[in-house]
């Protein structure tokens, strides 16, 4: 049975998108040209409470291309795949075609 991780509070997790190393015709790309560090939304947490016990729900839902920042999120791993745990507010942006 495969596990399925839902963050709490305004946690979000994600799928790193690592980018080809290849092309479709086998030539190699250098390491720099794709280093746009994305992912997309597994999981969304319920969101967090303000001072006043008021939801405020996390921006983004399951799906979402998202920007994340070079470093920090919280590695997490669910049988073979690897995973990172960001808080709604470290989300740098969406991404859209």
């Amino acid at each position: 049975m495969a596990k399925r991780l839902i963050p709490s509070l305004n946690r979000v997790l994600i799928e790193k998108i690592v980018p080809p190393s290849k092309t479709s015709a086998g030539i190699l790309l250098p390491e720099k040209t794709s280093k746009l560090n994305s992912g997309k939304v597994v999981a969304v947490g319920p969101g967090t409470r303000d001072k006043d016990g008021n939801l405020i729900p996390v921006t983004l839902k399951e799906g979402d291309s998202v920007l994340l920042p070079e470093y920090g999120g919280t590695e997490v791993k669910l049988g073979d795949k690897e995973y990172h745990l960001f808080r709604d507010e470290d989300i740098l942006g969406t991404l859209h075609d």
